[in-house]
């Protein structure tokens, strides 16, 4: 349908999700879409997101309880909700990307990562405090 209805071809990479996004951006050009146009789109888009984003980081589809009745994704130990994205996107909702949803999986993975570290080193720290006192 993006190919058909946008001349936009998708190749199932991050860099795709830049070009739905703009595709995403003309489908709200003349407002807000109809509840049948907006399922459609969400139906079809959610998935691709996921999907790119698990090809470009590995990972799975997985069921999540926030997202009751749609998939969640965990690629790099952490979950997301491409489908959630979409939506807000579809909505019109500002500073709201596909493509970011993607691209900043990895720092935000990192930066969980590290605050994970800093709060176990700051446990022991504390108990080894503790035990000297």
């Amino acid at each position: 349908m993006v190919a058909e209805q946008f001349d936009e071809r998708l190749d199932w990479t991050v860099d795709s999700l830049a070009r739905l996004d703009e595709v995403c951006a003309r489908l709200l050009d003349d407002g807000s879409l109809s509840a049948e146009r907006f399922d459609l789109w969400w139906k079809l888009i959610g998935p691709y997101v996921g999907e790119v984003t698990i090809r470009a980081y590995g990972g799975e589809w997985v069921e999540h309880e926030r997202a009751r009745g749609a998939y969640a994704i965990r690629v790099l130990s952490m979950t997301g909700f491409p489908f959630a994205t979409t939506a807000r996107v579809l909505q019109g909702e500002d500073f709201k990307s596909l493509a970011s949803f993607a691209r900043s999986s990895p720092a935000i993975a990192a930066r969980s990562t590290t605050a994970e570290q800093d709060h176990s080193t700051r446990g022991r720290r504390w108990r080894w405090s503790h035990k000297r006192r």
